[in-house]
């Protein structure tokens, strides 16, 4: 498999954005170990040109013939190699080569038919849509791996998506153009199609792991069968006579949930996959009660945690080195052990490193204001994954295996 073709700009008018991007995706296609016949592309736009979307696909359509199937969203901020583009207009585009016959773009008016198998997929969904975890985690069991990577839509206006299928929309059924607003679309990949991902948590446990022995909805009552608002009191050391300090530190705190066969916390003191964060919206006094924004069942496993700066830096490149590990083989051939060992200034992106591209969903609180400065969160993944072709955005919400996280980011490679 070759490198994927990728650009990025940002520019007041998106028609020269879009000009800057086309001449870094043309000038990559003429390069040797780059693909040159793409079929598929990813576009990210951020929400400064929601308004042009229609006029921006159609643009690239037009500019780009070969390609017969996009798919893409709208983030509030966007992300590509090395650079993070937050509250500018700016857009990010990476071109696929890979086997007609092992991918579908999917919609609400281009639905997945019968007679593909789908093993895996990357899907975008406007978090407005009813029981969107729901039709995750229902999209998620009909892949064979269980396995989708992608996220939430984020904007301050509409939240858009693209989706053009080479085998036709469905004509007369609302938004064929390709851009479209709720419910959930993206790319289902076949068997053949390597994907390697992996998701990094930006929160810390401050408390042990607990068993919710009982909980009403999203009020979780009793905590290994002690009152739930007193156990939250008694590991963030306040009390509901000082008001404004325990406000203080409620704000800051969240819940990591688990199922029931889960372990929030680990034995490094992070959490795993299987944790999913959410914010705490509520106490009940009278109850003894902490509310949170999820459902919960008795017999789900949960620790109290805080959103941290050092822990979302080291576990980013853990990820990042684990995903390296995985595509390393133990016996390298020369040119495979001279490209992995190249320093940052010489690791231009190179076939031997087996990753033809890369897409990466970070949270909206996340980025370089959360990892230190200005897109310092994409330079950590530079220099933990090497110089390899990416794009993505930050999301409202982000989608990995059949979950639906928050504060954390799903890093996925494409491996050739």
């Amino acid at each position: 498999m070759k490198l994927f073709p990728y650009g990025h700009a940002t520019h007041p008018q998106w028609q020269m954005a879009a000009a800057l991007v086309l001449a870094q995706l043309r000038a990559q296609m003429a390069l040797h170990g780059y693909a040159s016949n793409p079929t598929l592309a990813l576009l990210y736009i951020t929400d400064h040109y929601a308004g042009q979307a229609d006029d921006i696909l159609e643009h690239l359509e037009a500019e780009l013939p070969l390609i017969t199937d996009w798919s893409g969203t709208v983030g509030i901020g966007i992300c590509s190699n090395n650079v993070e583009y937050f509250d500018e207009p700016a857009l990010a585009v990476m071109l696929l080569e890979l086997p007609t016959d092992q991918y579908r773009v999917f919609s609400g008016v281009a639905p997945l038919g019968l007679g593909f198998e789908m093993h895996s997929a990357l899907v975008h969904a406007d978090g407005a849509t009813p029981d969107v975890g729901e039709l995750i985690y229902e999209l998620a069991h009909r892949t064979d791996a269980g396995f989708l990577f992608g996220g939430l839509s984020s904007s301050r206006s509409d939240n858009l998506q693209f989706a053009v299928a080479g085998d036709g929309n469905i004509s007369g059924q609302g938004a064929a153009s390709g851009v479209f607003s709720g419910g959930l679309s993206g790319v289902a990949f076949g068997p053949s199609v390597g994907l390697v991902s992996r998701v990094t948590q930006g929160c810390k446990p401050v408390s042990k792991a607990r068993t919710v022995t009982a909980a009403e909805r999203n009020l979780i009552l009793e905590l290994d069968g002690v009152a739930a608002l007193d156990v939250l009191l008694a590991d963030l050391h306040i009390s509901l006579d000082k008001p404004q300090e325990a406000l203080q530190a409620v704000r800051a705190t969240l819940v990591g949930l688990a199922a029931a066969d889960g372990e929030p916390v680990r034995q490094t003191g992070n959490f795993g996959n299987d944790v999913v964060v959410r914010h705490i919206i509520g106490l009940d006094p009278a109850r003894r009660g902490v509310a949170i924004a999820d459902l919960v069942d008795s017999g789900a496993r949960m620790a109290f945690c805080q959103r941290n700066t050092q822990a979302a830096r080291s576990d980013l490149m853990r990820v990042c080195a684990e995903i390296r590990e995985e595509l390393e083989p133990a016996d390298m051939p020369l040119q495979t052990a001279a490209a992995l060992a190249a320093s940052e200034l010489e690791a231009a992106p190179h076939p031997a490193r087996r990753i033809a591209g890369a897409v990466y969903v970070s949270c909206t609180g996340r980025g370089g204001p959360h990892f230190g400065g200005p897109s310092a969160e994409l330079q950590l993944v530079r220099k933990a994954l090497g110089d390899v072709p990416l794009v993505g955005f930050f999301a409202g919400g982000e989608i990995a295996y059949d979950h639906l996280y928050g504060y954390t980011g799903v890093l996925t490679v494409f491996t050739s």
